[in-house]
């Protein structure tokens, strides 16, 4: 049922059916507002990263037919939320200097974000692979939650024991993606 609705949500996109877009905004399009505002985003910024998201899955699904194993929804807001935080590191490294401009073609811009989608995407799917304590010990650590808080909240006794399990976990996530056969197509490419 769920891969039917995204299906009808992914050829309404390619083909450009109207209502259907419009009807992706009017789902959508409320909650990434919300995100992008909590983020340090303006409505303006929240439009610009929506219609990007857009249109690098189009870019996406012109290039190759693929299958979201989330909701529609979920997995759009996932790419906005990854376009906006790239975004925002973006704005914090960018050297104010109006001599200078940056060019990049869109095409360079819409074939990278689709390499970074699919590197996120291998990603995902590896990090459930782990085991559930694995699972929550690298959310934690990838959420910056700092090690004293690690220590309390898994009951390890030291820091330095939390330091090994998540090495550990980190260890086996690497794994588990070097072994997968796209890797090295990803890797390849950038």
């Amino acid at each position: 049922m769920q891969n039917t609705k995204n299906e009808f949500y992914l050829d309404g996109l390619l083909s450009g059916d109207e209502i259907v877009i419009d009807h992706i905004y009017k789902k959508a399009f409320p909650q990434v507002i919300a995100f992008i505002k909590r983020n340090k985003g303006t409505y303006e910024d929240a439009e610009e990263v929506f219609q990007d998201a857009l249109f690098q899955l189009i870019a996406r699904l012109k290039v190759r037919k693929f299958e979201i194993k989330s909701t529609f929804d979920g997995y759009l807001f996932t790419v906005c939320k990854n376009l906006w935080r790239k975004e925002l590191n973006i704005r914090k490294k960018r050297v104010r200097n109006d001599g200078i401009v940056e060019l990049v073609s869109e095409e360079s811009k819409h074939s990278s974000f689709i390499l970074e989608q699919e590197r996120w995407e291998l990603f995902e799917e590896k990090i459930q692979q782990l085991s559930e304590n694995c699972m929550k010990l690298l959310k934690e650590y990838f959420n910056k939650v700092p090690y004293g808080i690690i220590v309390k909240k898994f009951n390890y006794s030291s820091e330095n024991v939390a330091f090994q399990r998540i090495f550990k976990c980190k260890k086996r996530l690497a794994n588990l993606i070097k072994k997968d056969s796209r890797y090295k197509d990803y890797t390849n490419h950038g």
